[in-house]
């Protein structure tokens, strides 16, 4: 399960997306969250997530990625659903009805939509950091939030903060998947009893990734300090953000998209 957690990794690629200036590819990726909760009806949906498949086709990123980077919110997505459908109350008569439980057609068809809305917003959201690598995000979100440097706030270092804290959350993965085989190689039984048992299980698990990720944390900070590092102003780039004709048409096609979303929502 846990090596199925993708959240943070890059995969590197020549695609038009891979290629797309960051900066652009963040604002898109917060318009197309944006178009998702604006969308209010199953073909508004269709049209969003065809757009979003449509990218990851044209981005190279294999279909079982998308697959990977739904399963650690599978219990979310599930927890969603059985709320609309157990907790929408319909204007017809109910499809089933006992006890306390009452299903109607609205419950069911909130819940799909619900379901269909959030797997498009969590795929949607990974695509960028499929395709865009922790320094160029670091770069990109420092140049949009520049304009609050006005206002004394740090951007470099809340970009910075940012990005590591994203990078190192597959090295976190993978430290809890080693500590989980080790303890169970002990003896541990941490798949079996109930959930009380289950809790306490992790104990022996969250002591020592607190004491790992505080140990990288530091030899982090004194490798930084070694190396005389500063960030802000006058400090220079290796890979310097440029906006292309292609950042320009995709957001053409992504506003276009977004038109048809508001127009059919108009309509229907």
């Amino acid at each position: 399960m846990l090596k199925d957690i993708t959240i943070g990794q890059f995969f590197p690629g020549n695609s038009i997306i891979h290629r797309m200036d960051s900066r652009f590819k963040i604002v898109l990726d917060i318009l197309y969250v944006v178009m998702l909760f604006v969308a209010d009806n199953f073909i508004s949906l269709t049209i969003a997530g065809i757009f979003i498949l449509m990218a990851y086709a044209v981005s190279g990123i294999k279909p079982i990625m998308m697959v990977k980077s739904l399963k650690p919110l599978l219990p979310l997505i599930l927890f969603t659903a059985i709320l609309n459908l157990f907790f929408i109350n319909g204007t017809e008569e109910p499809l089933f009805k006992w006890w306390v439980i009452t299903i109607y057609w609205e419950g069911i068809s909130t819940a799909i939509f619900m379901i269909v809305r959030i797997i498009c917003l969590i795929i949607g959201m990974s695509l960028l950091t499929y395709t865009t690598s922790p320094i160029v995000l670091t770069d990109a979100i420092e140049r949009l939030l520049s304009p609050l440097k006005k206002i004394k706030l740090p951007v470099h270092e809340l970009a910075m903060m940012m990005t590591i804290a994203l990078r190192f959350i597959p090295t976190l993965i993978e430290e809890t998947d080693k500590i989980m085989s080790a303890q169970k190689a002990r003896g541990a039984e941490l798949d079996t009893g109930g959930l009380l048992k289950r809790a306490k299980a992790l104990v022996p698990i969250l002591i020592p990734l607190f004491v790992s990720a505080f140990k990288r944390a530091n030899e982090l900070a004194m490798a930084m300090e070694c190396r005389c590092y500063k960030g802000g102003d006058g400090r220079t780039k290796l890979r310097q953000l440029k906006a292309s004709g292609l950042d320009y048409m995709v957001s053409l096609l992504m506003i276009t998209v977004f038109g048809f979303i508001i127009v059919d929502n108009m309509v229907f």
